[in-house]
C-alpha cells in the first residue's frame, strides 16, 4: 500500500463517520426512512466520497439488505431497533460503518452487546491473527450479556472496489485457517439478537450488484443496463438508483435478474423474528495492531 491509496481510505473513514453521526440525529419517530437513506447517500457525495452500497436501514428482526424503494413512506416508530448501515469510498477504497439506535428505549444491553464485542475484538487484533479466533471473542462478548451472536453474518475483507474479497470475519468461534495481515482492510461487524441466532432470507430484494452482460430484449433492462454498465459495475446499487432512470425499473430488474445480469441481495431476518443489534467499524490491519478508519 503507498501513500495515495492510505490517504485514500483515511479519507474514506473519515466521510463515512461524519455522515453517520449526522444521520443519526435524523432517526426519530415519524421521520421517513426514505428520507434518511437519500440523506446518506447524498450527504456522502456532497463531501466528496462515492456511495460504497446503498445505505442499510434494517429495523427490529429484519438484520441488514433493507434499502428504502421508491415511494417507500414507511417511517421510524418509537418501538423501533434500528440499524444504520452505510459505506463510502474514495477511488474504490471503502469503508463500512454501522450503528444500533434502540428508538425504544428497551433494549440498551442488546446494543451494548454487539457494540462492546466490537470494540474487544479491536483491541485484541494483530497481524496473522486467526479470523476464528476473533469469532471466537465476539461471541463471547455476546454471550457474556446473555444474548446470541448472529452465527451466518459475519465481517469482510475488502480490496479496491471490491465490498467482500474472499476472508470473512465471523461472529462466532471457527475452525478456520484464515488470517488477517498488514494492509488488509477488514469491515468488523457483530450482530447480536435475543432470538435463535440466525439470519433467513426475506422475500424482498432491494440491492443489487452487476454480474455480466448479457442481451436483453426489454426496453427497460436496456435502459437500466447502460446505466448499470456505467456507474454501477463494481459496487452494490439500490432500487432506488434505478427508479430515476426508468419509470418502468422493477421490470427492468426483474428481467435482468432473470437474464443472470444482476443479483438480488434479499433482506435478512432473524429466524425465529428476534430483535437484531449490530456495531461496525472498518479497521486497517498495522504491524502493532489496527487503525481504525471509521471513528
Amino acid at each position: 500500500m503507498n501513500d495515495e491509496e492510505y490517504s485514500k481510505i483515511i479519507e474514506a473513514g473519515k466521510i463515512a463517520s461524519q455522515v453517520k453521526e449526522e444521520a443519526i440525529k435524523l432517526v426519530k419517530p415519524g421521520a421517513k426512512l426514505y428520507d434518511v437513506a437519500e440523506f446518506v447517500e447524498n450527504r456522502t457525495r456532497e463531501l466528496g466520497a462515492g456511495v460504497g452500497f446503498p445505505c442499510n436501514i434494517s429495523l427490529n428482526d429484519i438484520a441488514a439488505h433493507y434499502s428504502p424503494s421508491y415511494g417507500d413512506n414507511s417511517v421510524f416508530s418509537e418501538e423501533d431497533v434500528v440499524k444504520l448501515d452505510l459505506g463510502s469510498h474514495v477511488d474504490g477504497f471503502i469503508a463500512d460503518t454501522a450503528v444500533t439506535i434502540d428508538l425504544s428505549g428497551k433494549y440498551s444491553d442488546l446494543k451494548k452487546a454487539s457494540e462492546d464485542a466490537l470494540n474487544t475484538v479491536i483491541k485484541e487484533i494483530m497481524p496473522e491473527m486467526n479470523v476464528g479466533e476473533m469469532g471466537k471473542i465476539i461471541q463471547e462478548v455476546i454471550e457474556s450479556y446473555g444474548y446470541r451472536p448472529v452465527s451466518n453474518l459475519s465481517g469482510h475483507v475488502m480490496h479496491q472496489y471490491s465490498l467482500h474479497s474472499g476472508v470473512s470475519i465471523p461472529n462466532v468461534s471457527e475452525n478456520t485457517k484464515d488470517t488477517i495481515d498488514v494492509g488488509d482492510l477488514v469491515a468488523i461487524e457483530p450482530f447480536a439478537t435475543d432470538g435463535f441466532g440466525q439470519v433467513v432470507d426475506g422475500k424482498d430484494v432491494y440491492i443489487f450488484k452487476y454480474l455480466r452482460s448479457r442481451p436483453t430484449r426489454l426496453p427497460a433492462a436496456r435502459n437500466l443496463l447502460r446505466d448499470i454498465e456505467q456507474n454501477h459495475a463494481y459496487l452494490p446499487f439500490s432500487e432506488r438508483d434505478m427508479a430515476k432512470i426508468d419509470k418502468h425499473y422493477k421490470t427492468g430488474l426483474k428481467g435482468l435478474m432473470m437474464a443472470g445480469v444482476l443479483y438480488g441481495y434479499p433482506t435478512l431476518v432473524e429466524r425465529e423474528h428476534g430483535m437484531v443489534s449490530q456495531c461496525e467499524h472498518t479497521v486497517l490491519v498495522t504491524e502493532n495492531g489496527v487503525e481504525v478508519t471509521t471513528k
